[in-house]
């Protein structure tokens, strides 16, 4: 069996949740298997293996057990990104899109020196309105983004383009049609 549909059969799908005309994608199950959770984290940085990797930036709350996981294994440090509010000591925000309306999310001022290497992870990419939040946020502290990993890819809701056409290459490990 090939990587993607050995992956997808560890994500469980929740019709209409958490409203009606949604297929939700639940990487939980995922998580909880632990051969797929270990060779999810291996196949996210596959690409990079070797080169230089300084910062795992993982967006609240499931990219940060994926990020954490991504930076142990490439022995780099990891940097939350939060929702307003949530970080302790001096922050940068930004303004992002969400499907129905605006939010906040933030970083650590001094979380990323200027020029080290930032791969961005987080479980799904959808519309890449927190996406491409977090890929501005970082580079506003002088990050170099190298990349952006997410598990499931929804293609046809256009956030994987959308980072791609900001430059920042994008791997995802499986696609689901649909929303």
């Amino acid at each position: 069996m090939n990587l993607e549909n050995d992956l997808k059969a560890s994500i469980r799908t929740i019709p209409d949740y958490p409203k009606p005309g949604i297929m939700f994608r639940d990487i939980t199950t995922l998580l909880g298997n632990a051969r797929a959770f270990r060779r999810a984290v291996d196949e996210l940085v596959q690409p990079w293996a070797g080169s230089k990797i300084d910062k795992v930036a993982g967006m609240e709350a499931r990219g940060f057990i994926l990020g954490g996981a991504v930076a142990h294994q490439v022995s780099a440090g990891f940097v939350p990104i939060r929702k307003k509010g949530k970080l302790p000591h001096t922050t940068v925000k930004i303004a992002y899109s969400l499907e129905y309306g605006i939010d906040e999310m933030e970083v650590h001022a001094d979380a990323i020196q200027k020029g080290e290497r930032v791969i961005l992870i987080d479980d799904l990419i959808a519309t890449g309105g927190t996406a491409e939040g977090a890929v501005k946020l970082l580079r506003q502290i002088g990050a170099d983004v190298i990349a952006a990993c997410f598990i499931v890819d929804l293609p046809e809701l256009g956030g994987a383009a959308k980072l791609r056409a900001m430059d920042v290459p994008v791997r995802t490990l499986m696609t689901f049609g649909g929303h």
